[in-house]
């Protein structure tokens, strides 16, 4: 009988150990299967956010690259002027100012324009000079004003849909 008893103590734990091993195999494959899903949930959100990250840096520097290509280059346009001589208003003596100036026109199109009524901005111009003071002139506040005169004086001439002068550039200016 001992023996019939040790064949169903091993029969007992035969069955137990085949319970156990069952009971570990559900154990190990559902943490083997919860591995799994973390591991794609991690690939998945580096990936978005890998991709996030691309298209909120490179492409946004991307698009202002293409914006710059698309952009044509701005050449400046200058008429220059023939010099002007003029008698500055002075109570010490007589003065003369010498100016030699060129205009920066926004458009390329417009001169041709500008050198048709290159005598009304002269007179303008001129007129504008004629006007000032020895103190005005030699203040270099007096001729950032100067340009800024000119420059609204010759758009006031021109008036064209076309473009404008953009700055007034002083080539020689003399007080004598």
């Amino acid at each position: 009988m001992a023996a019939a008893d040790k064949k169903k103590k091993d029969i007992k734990d035969e069955d137990q150990d085949d319970e156990n091993e069952s009971a570990e195999e559900p154990k190990k494959t559902g943490s083997k299967l919860k591995l799994i899903i973390i591991l794609i949930v991690v690939l998945v959100l580096l990936g978005g956010g890998g991709a996030a990250s691309y298209f909120i840096f490179f492409k946004a520097k991307s698009q202002t690259a293409d914006k710059k290509q698309e952009a044509k280059p701005q050449v400046a346009v200058f008429l220059p002027m023939d010099p002007f001589i003029v008698n500055l208003i002075d109570n010490e003596g007589e003065r003369y100012l010498k100016v030699v100036m060129q205009l920066e026109l926004s458009d390329q199109l417009m001169l041709e324009d500008v050198k048709k009524i290159n005598p009304k901005i002269r007179d303008a111009i001129l007129e504008l000079l004629a006007a000032k003071t020895y103190k005005e002139m030699i203040d270099p506040l007096g001729k950032q004003k100067l340009r800024d005169e000119i420059t609204m004086r010759s758009n006031l001439i021109i008036n064209s849909p076309k473009g404008k002068v953009v700055k007034v550039y002083f080539t020689e200016f003399v007080i004598q």
